[in-house]
């Protein structure tokens, strides 16, 4: 391991006191004290119960974990019935709910018709 140059290390921390202003090189807990840390905690906890209640987690184990909001992503193609794992069906099966070459077949350059709910026979 190199040994630290402390020369270069003081001339770092003048960059950064010119630069920032002298907080930026305090130590983080040197304005810290058992007040503030009381407060945090009691924010904290306001925080999260007011989350909880929203229903934007969940409690498991003694912890809080966010509840995903994940969308299952349609494989087939209720035009053509064909199953695709390429994300570019993703985007069409997520815009026009067909896949790729549905939407060139029928969906380019119509794309108001498709919108007002015209749809191909089977």
């Amino acid at each position: 391991m190199k040994k630290k140059d402390l020369n270069e290390i003081a001339k770092i921390e003048k960059a950064i006191k010119e630069k920032y202003g002298e907080e930026a090189i305090q130590n983080p807990s040197k304005n810290w004290n058992k007040e503030k840390e009381n407060m945090y905690l009691k924010d904290l906890q306001q925080f999260y119960s007011k989350t909880e209640q929203q229903g934007e987690f969940l409690r498991d184990s003694g912890f809080l974990v966010r509840k995903k909001k994940r969308t299952k992503a349609k494989r087939t193609c209720p035009q053509c019935g064909s199953y695709s794992f390429s994300s570019q069906d993703d985007l069409y099966m997520t815009k026009f709910e067909c896949c790729f070459e549905c939407y060139v077949q029928y969906i380019e350059g119509r794309e108001q018709r498709w919108n007002s709910g015209w749809r191909p026979n089977s």
